[in-house]
């Protein structure tokens, strides 16, 4: 059918460019010299006005109509309905408002990171109060009389809405808190005590990537203040961050993006630079960062060939035996940073954002008064008082470029990860013995299998049906904690 090639030709063009505007924003985060933050913003800016031309040409919708209707094999037919969201979504916004939000939003993300080293959110409400501005008025045109913050949920987990979020993180928040309560009336265990030496984090971090997979070929690690995975195909590259106190926040920094980049990189090669060339949904996306970092990597299994590698590379570090070991990985204790969370209070640091986020876009909450409802909502949830800005209301970056309706994805991700787990273990009954070599092969071929290698051929519920052979649900993951820290802390 000469439409629909003609309109796979198109966007295959307007896929390799998009790839272009993600290395500028990768650069951004890593090599980028900070005086030449405005000018990245205008670079970002042309790029995404060229990109939003493309996926709002007239000629886009004049093969969708032509090829409506016609007769397409399951991967043709998935590859016209990625396009055809994308080309609507896009077409409802227009491209002087997209233009502005790449500019405002690269701006946004320069100014977060000074305000942040200066703990002055003051400093950042202005340009966070733009970004909130132009989101509104971006949600406001994809929802075309509908729910706003549903219509942003759209960009990351296609088909699932702020109701559907609300009931899943309701039956979720009762039992880990249940559970974090009675964790923190027992002894804490012993963690590791010393520095660690830079480098050598960085050579054992290379090792872990390549333990689960991560094909270094095609991919490289570098530093970042906050650690992302960027790409995909045969250019998909990660950072981590290192804390010489603590080693664990870069080595399962680490494990956690090589989920994100392996799910990209075991993507179907036949789908390289297609609509299907990617992860599905943002949810889907950390299942897979989170089952490599939590379930495989935080396993008693995993951790006892862990410690053997760190004792090797760091002589003693204060923790004897692997036991003690798998209880200082997985050591649940009050912090302040979501990216360092345990897996029992992780998803109590979402579901604050969740809410806060879902209530700026609603326009019940106001960027000038956002500080103080997040360290209200913090010490209700937690217990204690934000002591610095850094540590509360401006440790992630995701609202300054403007990611309204990402957080709550790494909620489901969680949930999803759980479901996956459960098959998982079902598929590999000898995981564990696997798994104590330091043996990730089989668990890593499963889901690479069963989900990864799929791209966007399925919608994101299905994918995780169809791998897991289960309804999403938070039973799983509520088991599977319960279990685990129910054996390290006595419970």
């Amino acid at each position: 059918m000469k439409a629909f090639d003609d309109l796979l030709a198109f966007d295959h063009t307007t896929q390799a460019l998009g790839q272009v505007a993600g290395r500028l924003g990768w650069d951004q985060e890593t090599m980028m010299p900070r005086g030449a933050a405005a000018q990245r913003g205008e670079e970002m800016a042309a790029m995404e006005s060229v990109l939003h031309a493309r996926r709002t040409d007239p000629q886009v919708g004049e093969w969708l109509a032509a090829i409506e209707g016609g007769v397409l094999d399951q991967v043709g037919a998935a590859k016209l309905r990625e396009i055809k969201r994308s080309y609507d979504r896009a077409s409802k916004v227009p491209a002087d408002l997209a233009a502005q939000i790449a500019r405002v939003t690269s701006t946004a993300q320069g100014k977060w990171a000074e305000a942040r080293e200066a703990d002055d959110y003051k400093a950042f409400a202005p340009v966070l109060e733009e970004v909130v501005t132009l989101k509104r008025e971006e949600g406001a045109a994809l929802a075309n009389g509908g729910d706003l913050y549903d219509a942003m949920l759209e960009d990351y987990e296609p088909g699932t809405t702020g109701a559907d979020l609300e009931a899943m993180f309701g039956a979720l928040r009762p039992a880990l808190t249940s559970l974090r309560a009675a964790i923190l009336e027992r002894p804490a265990p012993d963690g590791v005590t010393g520095t660690f030496d830079d480098v050598v984090q960085l050579r054992l971090s290379t090792l872990l990537a390549k333990t689960f997979g991560y094909d270094m070929g095609h991919g490289r690690i570098d530093k970042a203040v906050h650690p992302f995975s960027s790409g995909s195909g045969t250019d998909v590259r990660i950072t981590t961050r290192i804390n010489p106190e603590d080693p664990f926040n870069c080595f399962y920094s680490t494990i956690h993006e090589v989920g994100h980049a392996c799910y990209e990189q075991n993507i179907d090669d036949a789908y390289l630079m297609t609509a299907l060339g990617r992860g599905v949904s943002m949810g889907v996306h950390e299942s897979q960062s989170r089952i490599y970092e939590n379930q495989l990597g935080r396993s008693r299994a995993f951790t006892g060939w862990l410690y053997g590698q760190m004792r090797d590379a760091f002589g003693d570090f204060g923790i004897e035996g692997e036991d003690a070991f798998f209880a200082a990985v997985n050591m649940v204790s009050n912090g302040y940073i979501r990216t360092e969370a345990d897996e029992v209070q992780y998803n109590l640091h979402v579901l604050l954002r969740f809410d806060l986020e879902r209530a700026l876009m609603s326009g019940d909450l106001s960027v000038n008064d956002l500080e103080a409802a997040w360290n209200d909502r913090f010490e209700a949830d937690f217990g204690y008082a934000v002591d610095k800005p850094s540590n509360g209301v401006m440790q992630d970056v995701h609202w300054s470029v403007g990611l309204f309706g990402y957080f709550p994805t790494y909620s489901l991700g969680n949930v999803y990860a759980g479901c996956l787990h459960e098959a998982l273990r079902a598929a590999v009954p000898d995981l564990d013995a696997q798994l104590a070599q330091g043996d990730t092969s089989a668990a890593t071929a499963w889901l690479r299998d069963n989900l990864q290698t799929h791209g966007s051929l399925y919608e994101p519920r299905e994918v995780i049906e169809r791998a897991s052979g289960r309804s999403p649900g938070p039973e799983p993951l509520v088991a599977y904690l319960r279990n685990k820290f129910a054996g390290i802390y006595r419970l």
